[in-house]
């Protein structure tokens, strides 16, 4: 074996040294890297912005993972930990959900049972009402379909002679509020919430529901039915005084 070749086999020797150098190098390299990052877990992500004190849906998030060490204690890993529980701030798209931004929508208590009916979006709820406040509910009558004229003849022999005029009655007070719904685009007939004119009305509403006992939901019913308008009114939180009787009817010509 001349020189030449000797030195070729030196050449070659060190070059298979420095590949195996190398490849231990990238291995530690790897490995150091995995161990700073740790295992892979799932977690949640939000598809697209969420109101606050909106109901969840499974098909609001995106399922991804990512490494276990760099996921916060409060995020969900299991979607069944949303079922039944409303966002408690507005939730934007692309972040990480986590425990601390839901809470458990209000739940009925015995004797009572849910019940939903449209509000006018500018009159009577303005974006301050949310699930757990309690309202007042409002219900104003025109006079000249006979309605006032029954329920301001409490004092009168025969309610046939009283004089039919308009009337504003607090119809629940306290109620407490389960859900709001999305705005939605309402054309309904005008001259009342019965239609009696045959005008028609466009504008947005929102679906409320109330938690309510049998006689308060029967008569949101008839109010949401006969009623020219309903409104709410935000009562302060811890406000338990309610309303006294003589407060709950108002009329124009009583207002003295």
């Amino acid at each position: 074996m001349n020189s030449r070749q000797r030195r070729g086999i030196i050449l070659l020797l060190l070059s298979v040294l420095c590949a195996v150098g190398a490849a231990a190098g990238v291995y530690a390299v790897i490995d150091d890297a995995e161990s700073k990052v740790g295992p892979e877990v799932t977690a949640y992500r939000l598809r697209a912005d969420v109101p606050a004190y909106t109901a969840l849906d499974e098909d609001r998030f995106e399922k991804i993972s990512m490494p276990e060490r760099w996921l916060p204690s409060t995020a969900v890993t299991d979607l069944a930990g949303v079922r039944g529980k409303i966002a408690v701030t507005p939730l934007r798209k692309g972040s990480l959900l986590q425990s601390d931004m839901i809470v458990n929508r209000p739940a009925l208590a015995a004797g009572q049972q849910e019940i939903a009916i449209m509000i006018d979006a500018a009159t009577g709820v303005a974006g301050k009402i949310t699930p757990g406040a309690k309202v007042n509910i409002y219900a104003t009558f025109d006079g000249r379909n006979g309605t006032a004229a029954r329920d301001t003849a409490k004092d009168a022999k025969d309610a046939k002679d009283a004089n039919p005029q308009p009337v504003s009655k607090i119809i629940v007070s306290g109620a407490q509020v389960i859900e709001v719904g999305k705005l939605t685009p309402l054309d309904r007939q005008g001259g009342g919430r019965t239609g009696t004119t045959g005008v028609r009305q466009a504008g947005d509403a929102v679906p409320i529901t109330f938690a309510l006992d049998a006689k308060d939901a029967q008569r949101v019913a008839y109010a949401e039915s006969f009623a020219t308008h309903v409104r709410l009114a935000l009562v302060a939180p811890g406000d338990d005084s309610g309303v006294s009787g003589s407060d709950r009817t108002y009329t124009l010509d009583g207002d003295k």
